[in-house]
């Protein structure tokens, strides 16, 4: 598995896949790692569609103007607002799924293979689209779409450190 810092640093954006399909135990790997995030008092509100097949993939693409590029898998991460915890002002739906996908991400990169995160929320043109494609229920609604595949580029692994951004005791 190897330094987990390695890994946070080699995950990157992919934009070009080879055509090898993922295998589902792997698949359900990522999924394994999504669902170990943390949560708002543990309420794990979410839910993962993942596809494999090509026209399934293309109709998904078809709403995504910035997920057009030719992947074996996607997982698409949709955040269940009946699970969420709430406060009077706002849930906490976004952050829960946010750090499932995160995990997903790392392994993703651990396991050698390539993701790119595609924003849905908050585009309500997105949210919509890709709920009516893949008949999402209203109790739920898209995060992101994750493409999953070997990767057919390389970069190099980045830490993206700034000390200027960094504060001790205050701002």
């Amino acid at each position: 598995m190897g330094n987990i810092l390695e890994h946070i640093y080699q995950r990157r954006s992919i934009r070009k896949y080879k055509p090898d399909p993922v295998p589902r135990e792997t698949l359900l790997d990522l999924l394994r790692a999504a669902m170990a995030a943390p949560s708002a008092v543990n309420k794990q509100p979410w839910d993962f569609i993942v596809l494999t097949q090509p026209e399934r993939l293309a109709a998904l693409q078809e709403m995504l103007p910035y997920g057009k590029y030719a992947c074996p898998a996607a997982i698409v991460v949709c955040g269940r607002l009946d699970l969420a915890h709430t406060e009077p002002d706002g849930s906490y739906w976004v952050q829960d799924c946010s750090a499932a996908t995160e995990n997903l991400l790392l392994a993703a990169a651990g396991l050698g293979l390539g993701t790119v995160w595609v924003g849905v929320y908050p585009i309500r043109e997105r949210v919509e689209a890709v709920r009516q494609v893949l008949n999402i229920p209203p109790y739920a609604v898209p995060l992101n779409v994750i493409l999953v595949g070997y990767p057919d580029e390389e970069k190099l692994p980045q830490t993206r450190f700034r000390e200027d951004r960094v504060h001790w005791e205050n701002w």
